[in-house]
């Protein structure tokens, strides 16, 4: 049995704006109209491989869950409580995959990598797949093509090959870019993908060997798992008590048995902007250009656009993002210090580093169209079935409009339906809920009034979701 083990448990700063800590990179269409999450389980169709385990985040639970859900996937989706790195999160994969098939094989992939040609990774999945079934823990290098500084890099002890599974020397840290020449120059080093092929039982021996106190810790939180809705939740104390480590350092530097597949399938981590750029397709001066954006003598430049026009004129090798909150214009050579100012924002506590305007529910989302002193104005879109808690405020009070489908409204002792262009209003300290009976997204404009209009200012007494 081959399982992809997809890890989604990335923050993806490196693309702010937009990438954001509650909406992550591997929850977006970055490189086509689907996710990067959506994208990656779709390279392998053609394998009909078992269903898949996606390990995420708490916090992004339903957006994982939803995005199945779209692209008709169904699979198991494990929660990490704490971020513990890739080690604890595969050996949490690998008892589920055993739970499945003993003799299972983990297809480890990370969420939010690119992949220009699916069908070489296919290919490269069958020499991995051999060296594996023999017991082999098995990564995938990628053939450099420039003396890249931004990547880990993997030794071969032998000529790197697509054909078979080769020994590994050793990992090598991000170099500086003298010795990554050197390592460009010398035919034996690939960078390092961070995709594993190997089978479930041999990658906890492995780690038993290597990190038995990361073992234990991780087999304490499994066997305090409890199903919750659609999510399989570990025993939180255990788990975070659990050191942090790379499967790299924990497993694969050590193991006498590690071996690497070289991969030519124009693969990309995207990183970073200056890497999006560089995957982009892109017209005639170079420039990677999306969504309504006009440019008058403009060359190597990546430009973004999701709400408004944008026009730039007589700049060259810029990076311009723009989002319905936020514009960052940076030099594509600064790329890396995106980074930054996230972590800025964050020290700020500026919801900009969290959230997007367009904040995303179980139910479904809603956009902060207009916020001012005592009052503010949403967009909310339930989609069809989605039934917000039974809730209420003590400092606001909420009209609702309904613009598009059919609303189903519980106030107080009374529930009733609202059709398009009908309203109600909810009273400040009253009982309300709001649902989408009907099989049509439903959109309306709420407007909240009062004193203090903070998400906080909730008190949940029923909801489907169980969120605290």
């Amino acid at each position: 049995m081959l399982i992809p083990v997809v890890l989604a448990g990335g923050a993806g700063t490196r693309l702010w704006p937009m990438s954001r800590a509650s909406h992550p990179k591997q929850f977006l269409p970055i490189t086509g109209r689907r996710s990067m999450l959506v994208e990656t389980l779709a390279r392998f169709d053609s394998l009909s491989p078992a269903a898949p385990i996606v390990v995420c985040q708490d916090a992004h639970r339903f957006l994982v869950a939803e995005q199945l859900r779209e692209a008709g996937v169904t699979g198991d989706i494990l929660l990490e409580p704490a971020l513990r790195n890739t080690a604890p999160a595969i050996a949490l994969a690998a008892l589920q995959a055993i739970g499945r098939d003993d003799n299972a094989l983990m297809l480890v992939l990370p969420a939010d990598h690119a992949v220009a040609d699916p069908q070489a990774l296919i290919a490269a999945i069958a020499p991995a797949r051999a060296a594996a079934e023999q017991g082999r823990l098995v990564t995938f290098g990628v053939s450099p093509t420039r003396a890249e500084t931004g990547y880990g890099y993997i030794e071969a002890a032998d000529t790197p090959s697509a054909d078979s599974a080769v020994p590994i020397r050793r990992f090598v840290e991000k170099p500086d870019a003298e010795t990554a020449h050197s390592y460009l120059a010398s035919g034996r080093y690939l960078w390092n993908s961070g995709m594993f092929l190997m089978r479930a039982d041999r990658y906890l021996q492995a780690l038993e060997r290597q990190r038995p106190a990361m073992l234990a810790a991780v087999k304490s939180a499994w066997d305090a798992r409890q199903v919750d809705l659609d999510f399989l939740r570990v025993g939180v104390d255990a788990f975070s008590a659990c050191e942090a480590e790379s499967i790299d350092y924990a497993v694969m530097e050590n193991a006498p048995d590690a071996s690497v597949v070289t991969l030519d399938a124009g693969w990309s981590d995207v990183g970073s902007w200056q890497s999006l750029w560089e995957i982009s397709a892109k017209d005639e001066d170079d420039n990677a250009l999306r969504g309504d954006v006009i440019v008058d003598g403009v060359s190597g430049s990546l430009i973004h656009s999701e709400s408004r026009l944008v026009a730039a004129i007589g700049v060259r090798d810029l990076m311009i993002v723009e989002t319905p909150d936020a514009v960052m214009v940076a030099h594509r050579d600064a790329s890396q210090a995106v980074k930054r100012v996230a972590e800025t924002l964050k020290r700020q506590n500026r919801t900009e580093w969290d959230q997007h305007r367009r904040v995303h529910r179980p139910w479904g989302s809603y956009d902060g169209v207009h916020a001012a002193e005592r009052y503010q104005v949403k967009q909310i879109s339930v989609r069809p079935g989605g039934r917000l808690s039974l809730q209420k405020h003590f400092h606001r009070a909420e009209h609702w409009i309904v613009v598009r489908g059919t609303a189903r409204v519980t106030r107080g002792e009374e529930t009733f339906l609202l059709e398009e262009n009908q309203s109600t209003y909810i009273p400040l300290g009253v009982l309300h809920r709001l649902e989408n009976p009907g099989k049509i997204a439903l959109e309306l404009i709420e407007v909240q009034s009062g004193s203090y209009l903070g998400e906080d200012d909730i008190e949940r007494f029923d909801d489907v979701y169980r969120r605290e």
